[in-house]
Order: C-alpha cells, then structure tokens, then sequence
C-alpha cells in the first residue's frame, strides 16, 4: 500500500505543478484587447458645378462701316483723297510739259545749260515721288488714328452691354459659320455708339521728319558730249 501512496504522490505533486503553472501563465498574459473596426473611407469631395456659358456676338465690321462716326470719316477720308489727287495730277502735268519742252530744245541748248536743266528736273521729279509718299502717309496716318478712336469707344459700350448681361464670351461674327441671333447684339452697340460719338473729326497731320522718308537727291544727268564747231 505504501508503494501505491508513493506512487501517487509525485503524480499528484507533479499534476499541481502543472495545474500551477498554467494557472500563472495564464495569469502573466490577459487577453488582448479587441481589434477596432476600421475607419470608413473618406467620402469624395463633389465636383464643383460647371460655370454657365453666356455668350454675345458683335459684327465690328459692320459697326465700322455703318455708324455714325464710320461714315463720317470715311466721307473726310474721300475728300482728302481727291483733294490730294487733284494737286498731283496737276504737278504731273506740269512735269510733263517740262520734260517735253527740254526734249524739244536739246539740240539748240549747250551741253552746259542742256545738263543742268535735266538735273533740275531730275529733282523736281524726286521732290515730286517725295511728295506723293507724304500724302498717302497722311491718309493712313489720319485713317489709323480715326479707327483706333472707333474702336476704343466700341469696346467700352460692349464692355458695358455684355455686364449688364452677364455674358462672359464674345465673339466676333466674322469668326462665326452659324450661331443663334439671339446673341447678336450688333444693332444694341450701333445704337450706344452712335449716341456717344455721333461725329469725329479726322486730324490729317503730315507725320514728323523722322516718320517719313528723306527724298532722293537727284541723280546726275548724263553728260553730253561738247558739239563740233563747223
């Protein structure tokens, strides 16, 4: 019997052992805490809304061919031009009448005065090209500047057109195959652009001496060779 108690003994020493040891394991580890639930993503940021297009459409030719101020120049501008014209044509002629007189008379002119008679005149047709360059420079200066008066007034009245109507595009109807007339509001900025600049006077200034061309100097008439006395 002693035996069996002694046998049973150590199994039972080395049972506690065991029952102790994993008690105080499982007391040296607590449980591990529970996973939190992820974060849900974040939600997308919403477009923001497109911007409305509005849109108006100015034919400028038209307003620089049909206002008030157009016409008014470009009457000023055929004046001129004739007025210009008339006085080259008659120093053309006045030209020509020279050149034939000195070729009727070169055979009984001296090759002295022969020489310096087809210099002035080479001159004079220098001074005369000269002339002719300054009256076209004239005209585009004075066409220029009238415009760019037109056009500076037409941009503030469409300015103002397409504020009061929100519009954010405008366009020009030369650009254009086809649109919507409702856009058009050329018949709007004629009415705007006549009212504020009815008239316009066109300033016809010769430009300075630095715009313009130094006239030629005339070239040296050929000279001719002394005649034989008989």
């Amino acid at each position: 019997m002693s035996l069996t108690h002694a046998g049973l003994a150590p199994l039972a020493l080395t049972l506690a052992l065991a029952l102790g040891l994993g008690s105080a394991q499982a007391q040296e580890k607590p449980p591990a805490p529970p996973t939190p639930p992820a974060a849900p993503p974040p939600a997308a940021a919403t477009p923001a809304a497109p911007k409305s297009l509005s849109i108006l459409v100015v034919d400028v030719q038209s307003l620089l061919q049909n206002s008030k101020s157009a016409k008014m120049v470009h009457q000023q501008l055929e004046e001129k031009r004739n007025e210009f014209q008339k006085d080259l044509s008659h120093q053309e002629e006045l030209l020509k009448r020279e050149r034939d007189t000195l070729q009727r008379q070169q055979a009984s002119l001296s090759p002295e005065t022969l020489s310096q008679k087809e210099r002035s005149l080479q001159q004079k047709l220098a001074d005369f090209d000269h002339n002719m360059q300054i009256k076209r420079q004239v005209l585009e200066h004075a066409n220029a500047e009238a415009l760019q008066k037109i056009q500076g007034e037409m941009m503030k009245i469409i300015t103002q057109i397409a504020k009061d109507r929100k519009a954010n595009l405008v366009l020009q109807r030369s650009e254009l195959v086809m649109f919507d007339q409702s856009f058009d509001v050329t018949d709007a900025v004629l009415q705007k652009l006549d009212e504020q600049l009815p008239t316009l006077a066109v300033n016809f200034v010769a430009p300075t001496a630095s715009d313009t061309p130094t006239a030629a100097p005339a070239r040296p008439a050929a000279t001719h060779p002394a005649k034989k006395k008989k």
